[in-house]
C-alpha cells in the first residue's frame, strides 16, 4: 500500500475498489454468496461462499458447490485468508487494466460498479466490483480469442453480521 492512497497497493498499480478495512466492515461472518459459474465445456454449478468467522487481520470463508437446482455437489470446504490478501485479489498492473463506471443488474440486484478491465495477450478478464458491496466481484467474466470460456455471477449476495 502506497503511504497516500490506501486503494493503491503497489505503485505500477491501480488503486484497488476497497481497502482491507473496507472489505472487512462488509465481509462479516455470515455473509454468503451464491454465484451461477459457466465454464466452457461443462455443467453450469453455483458457487456458495459463506464468512464463518473474522478477526482484525483476516476471515474463514467455507465454500461449496451446488447445481442450480440447490443440491449440494461438494462438502463445505475451509480456508483463512487476511484481509490484505482479499484487497491484493483486486490489485491489477496499471499498463495492462481498463477502469470504468457501469451499472449492471444480475440476479442478485441492480448495482453502480467499477468495472476492471484486464488484457493478457488473448486472455481478456472482466470484473465487476458493487461499490455498495465490498469483497469479491459480483460478476466476472474471462474470454479468450473473444468466446467466453468462464465466468461468475451472483444470483444472491446476504449479508453478515453488523460491524461490533
Amino acid at each position: 500500500m502506497t503511504a497516500s492512497d490506501p486503494h493503491r497497493l503497489r505503485p505500477d498499480h491501480l488503486p484497488t475498489p476497497f481497502t482491507a478495512e473496507e472489505i472487512r466492515v462488509g465481509c462479516q461472518p455470515g455473509r454468503m454468496v451464491r454465484s451461477l459459474v459457466v465454464q466452457a465445456g461443462e455443467d453450469p454449478v453455483v458457487h456458495v461462499t459463506r464468512f464463518v468467522s473474522a478477526d482484525a487481520v483476516g476471515a474463514e470463508q467455507e465454500s461449496w458447490e451446488e447445481t442450480p437446482d440447490g443440491a449440494r455437489l461438494s462438502e463445505p470446504e475451509r480456508r483463512q485468508s487476511t484481509w490484505l490478501g482479499f484487497q491484493e485479489h483486486a490489485s491489477f498492473p496499471a499498463a495492462t487494466t481498463e477502469v470504468a463506471g457501469e451499472e449492471i443488474e444480475i440476479p442478485a440486484g441492480r448495482f453502480a460498479c467499477l468495472r476492471y478491465t484486464n488484457r493478457d495477450g488473448e486472455r481478456l478478464r472482466t470484473f465487476w466490483f458493487a461499490s455498495s458491496v465490498p469483497g469479491m466481484p459480483l460478476r466476472f467474466e474471462e474470454r479468450v480469442n473473444g468466446a467466453i470460456v468462464f465466468s461468475s455471477t451472483a444470483i444472491e449476495n446476504i449479508p453478515g453480521a453488523e460491524t461490533p
